[in-house]
């Protein structure tokens, strides 16, 4: 007798869990809209994360740059040339990019202006961000230069760092794009 009055109140009580977990929340016109907007939302973010992450994978992109500093602390400064580019296809890496030498002041500038038909070690690895590029090149010099690009998926952007063992590293911030 006990069992089975125990076993009814099971079975009620699995019944009315049921019943109530099954219930859908009435929401008003006001909360469905918005969780609509949210849903939108979050499936456009989604949908430029899987864009940025292809773009990396086909190594076709190019990185734009907006501004420049000579690390560690040098001055910020921002890039207005829309000729200023740094372009990855296929095996070629195209360099346009302002540079500035020197260790101690006075420093110069001059601007990488190179096509690279090849690049040593370039490697690309998946982040917690995004990616992170890296390669090294010559620049036709004695020197090596040693790039590194990290890429933020989600937000689009990118810092582009180069560092030589001869010069201090200037810091790029920007944007990337699928070319």
């Amino acid at each position: 007798m006990k069992k089975t009055v125990i076993i009814v109140v099971g079975l009620l009580l699995c019944v009315v869990g049921v019943t109530v977990i099954g219930q859908k929340k009435n929401l008003s016109p006001k909360e469905e809209r918005r969780e609509v907007r949210e849903k939108r939302r979050a499936d456009r973010i989604a949908s430029f994360e899987k864009t940025m992450d292809s773009v990396i994978l086909s190594r076709n992109f190019q990185f734009n740059p907006q501004t420049m500093q000579r690390q560690p602390a040098g001055m910020m400064r921002n890039l207005m040339n829309p000729n200023y580019e740094l372009s990855v296809w296929d095996e070629t890496v195209d360099v346009c990019l302002p540079f500035i030498k020197g260790y101690t002041p006075p420093y110069y500038p001059v601007v990488f202006n190179y096509v690279l038909p090849s690049v040593q070690g370039y490697t690309t690895e998946q982040t917690h961000d995004g990616w992170t590029v890296t390669f090294q090149t010559s620049l036709f010099s004695a020197n090596t230069y040693t790039f590194s690009l990290e890429i933020y998926s989600r937000y689009g952007g990118a810092t582009l760092t180069i560092s030589s063992p001869f010069y201090n590293s200037v810091q790029y911030t920007g944007s990337i794009i699928s070319i």
